[in-house]
């Protein structure tokens, strides 16, 4: 379960971080930090599914 959060919450500062660097405004900032942590939050969520999967089948 922690997998999806913290890929949420690193997505959100990367994307954050990212626009803040090429000078966007806040509404750039929040679209960027929301898509980031959308992108990170699935890939969170299918290292989950792997982890969950081999420790099942292992």
């Amino acid at each position: 379960m922690i997998y999806p959060l913290s890929g949420l919450v690193i997505g959100a500062l990367v994307g954050a971080f990212r626009a803040k660097r090429r000078g966007g405004t806040a509404k750039d900032l929040a679209q960027w930090a929301a898509v980031f942590a959308i992108l990170f939050g699935l890939i969170g969520l299918f290292v989950l599914i792997f982890v969950q999967r081999s420790i099942v089948q292992g």
